[in-house]
């Protein structure tokens, strides 16, 4: 991994000043309703209950190494509350014009380095790719942490609805990406959807690694954002009756999207970190999200 140089750095540092006046000016008041809320910190029970005997290491996924060179560096692409907040910023190192982006949420553990690894992974398949941190700069290594961390987080929607206002703003504005996608695992592929619902016209695509889903349709109505959805038969946080409404939503309003169910896979078959990992649809899933990016972003030379 290696850095971006100091003039990269100083034209970087301008444009986020610039960006971060302009979005404060312009941020969109979203907030969330009383069922939201109570379904979001129902998801924070269920995501317990199914990480109660996992661990924050590595899966076979953060492991593998990117398909091409890659530059990658810490750097700041929001403020909120006050505070700039810190991101995993990767490319190819060859890039000379913008690529498309994907904009990476994080599992419930954090921006650990599998997620790091994971944002390297596949930028080199092409893409710039925004690795966000929602946790305010903190990662856990325990459940219980983990678990503290995640509710502290749907506690604050409008702090987390602010800082993906401003990775998109960055990756478009900043990165000047001509399409960008949500990609996220667990709590992020909820928020991979909750992206695509904040940028209904905007965003060109949204993969959710079973994430938390709705069959509100007023809330997905206006959704002009091909969705790619991956879960498993046996999530108990993550209920397959719940995907198949959120399937059935989709189908009835018209929505472009593609929903995969692997038969016998439990929750986080997929994530970067952690002991429920199966190789076979993990690798599958992964070339789905590959395919799908292609299909909705394009990309550059590999």
């Amino acid at each position: 991994m290696s850095d971006c140089t100091p003039g990269r750095r100083a034209i970087v540092a301008v444009q986020l000043i610039m960006l971060c006046v302009v979005a404060a000016c312009d941020r969109t008041e979203t907030g969330s309703g009383a069922d939201e809320q109570a379904a979001a910190v129902e998801n924070v029970e269920a995501m317990a209950r199914e990480h109660a005997d996992d661990t924050a290491e590595p899966s076979e996924a953060a492991l593998a190494e990117p398909q091409q060179a890659v530059t990658a560096e810490r750097l700041a692409y929001a403020e909120v509350d006050d505070e700039l907040v810190y991101g995993h910023f990767a490319f190819p190192s060859d890039m000379i014009e913008p690529l498309p982006a994907v904009i990476m949420i994080h599992e419930w553990w954090g921006l650990n380095d599998n997620i790091r690894s994971m944002a390297e992974r596949l930028a080199g398949e092409g893409y710039i790719v925004l690795a966000v941190d929602l946790f305010g700069g903190q990662v856990a290594t325990t459940p219980e942490a983990a678990r503290q961390l995640m509710m502290s987080a749907v506690e604050n929607r409008d702090s987390l609805t602010s800082n993906m206002e401003q990775a998109y703003a960055f990756v478009t504005q900043t990165a000047g990406a001509p399409r960008v996608a949500s990609l996220g695992w667990c709590f992020g592929g909820g928020w991979s959807l909750n992206t695509a619902m904040l940028f209904p016209e905007e965003l060109d695509a949204a993969v959710i690694y079973y994430g938390q889903v709705t069959d509100d349709e007023s809330r997905l109505s206006p959704l002009q954002v091909p969705i790619l959805g991956l879960f498993g038969s046996e999530d108990r946080g993550i209920k397959l009756e719940s995907v198949r409404r959120f399937e059935g939503a989709l189908e009835r309003l018209g929505k472009d999207h593609e929903i995969q169910v692997y038969e016998g896979a439990g929750h986080a078959f997929a994530n970067p970190s952690g002991n429920n990992f199966n190789a076979e649809y993990a690798a599958d899933a992964w070339n789905r999200t590959l395919d799908f990016l292609s299909a909705h972003l394009g990309k550059g030379p590999t």
